[in-house]
């Protein structure tokens, strides 16, 4: 098995040394420090589960890779349409595109059947501008379970969490998806191929599509929203308003709001991706969280008052950093 790891960050570096530790033949594509690193001296694991390291061939070109069997695509969603020019090279006939990313993907509705079956999403694949670099016949959905972050260039230090379930946009278990996860457990981690992937995209979407903008807007970590009274009522009625979409989708994931809750709770004083990036002045990835739903919803003609404020409110915000680095 050939696997790329485009996008070799914290999470992808994760999933391609637990790959080159199952024996699969991994190549990371990554740029600076963390790039110098990891050719010096391999992706450097710690863990809770013991530390490790894994030296898989890391680079800047995937050229000098060429065509692989498997694709993890370990960037942020707001990066899929420009990155033509970097998968490319990977691409053969039957590679698939394994996509872990959070919120709806752009291909959603891709084998979904019934009514919006091929329908394309604009706030996930404006103009059709992913759909053309990730042909979503050659998509694998990814939902990560999993928390890590780089402790410095080349290490990657593991949280929480080492679930990745994967499955096919049809609903089918299929031998590409089996064989993934054979190499994922192999290699040490948690990867059930799940017939209805859309159950799990909801249940983390819960979570992100509330925690993350509520705490770009207020600054605050996952235990400071859930024990703040007001924030914790327009969570819990974001999270409400979510269901209500996905079960108009025919979708009705086996968890409520309450339990949601607790489990954030329980993370404590966590910043959401989405502050990390703030505060880094990176592009916030709220359109796959946020926009997405609220269009899903003028779709389904579902009711969602508390999304579209927030979804308003938070787009302002990523509007004004896009042009303060214009």
């Amino acid at each position: 098995m050939k696997v790329a790891v485009l996008g070799a960050g914290a999470i992808g570096a994760y999933v391609g040394a637990a790959l080159h530790r199952a024996g699969a033949d991994v190549h990371l594509v990554a740029r600076g420090p963390h790039l110098a690193a990891m050719r010096r001296s391999g992706v450097q694991v710690i863990s809770p589960r013991g530390d490790f390291t894994a030296r898989a061939h890391a680079t800047d070109d995937p050229a000098e890779i060429g065509p692989v069997d498997y694709v993890f695509l370990g960037l942020k969603a707001n990066s899929y349409a420009a990155c033509g020019p970097l998968i490319e090279p990977l691409l053969h006939d039957r590679t698939a595109v394994v996509a872990a990313q959070n919120g709806i993907p752009w291909w959603y509705f891709h084998g979904h059947g019934g009514p919006h079956d091929g329908r394309r999403l604009e706030s996930v694949d404006p103009d059709g501008a992913v759909s053309a670099v990730l042909a979503p016949e050659r998509a694998v959905g990814c939902v990560v379970y999993a928390a890590t972050e780089l402790a410095a260039p080349g290490v990657v230090r593991h949280l929480e969490g080492t679930r990745f379930s994967v499955g096919e946009p049809d609903r089918s278990v299929s031998a590409r998806c089996v064989a993934f996860g054979d190499a994922l457990r192999t290699g040490g981690l948690k990867c059930p191929v799940e017939p209805d992937l859309r159950s799990d995209i909801w249940i983390k979407l819960l979570g992100n599509i509330s925690f993350n903008p509520i705490s770009a807007l207020v600054r605050a970590t996952m235990r400071q929203m859930c024990l703040h009274g007001g924030t914790r009522r327009v969570i819990e009625i974001m999270m409400t308003e979510t269901l209500a979409v996905a079960a108009a989708l025919g979708c009705t994931p086996a968890i409520s709001v309450e339990r949601r809750l607790a489990g954030a709770e329980r993370v404590g004083d966590h910043r959401t991706s989405t502050l990390q990036d703030l505060e880094r002045g990176k592009p916030l990835e709220l359109d796959v969280l946020l926009a997405a739903v609220v269009e899903l919803a003028d779709i389904t003609g579902v009711e969602v008052p508390t999304l579209r404020t927030v979804h308003a409110l938070s787009d302002l915000l990523a509007h004004g950093m896009r042009r303060d680095a214009a």
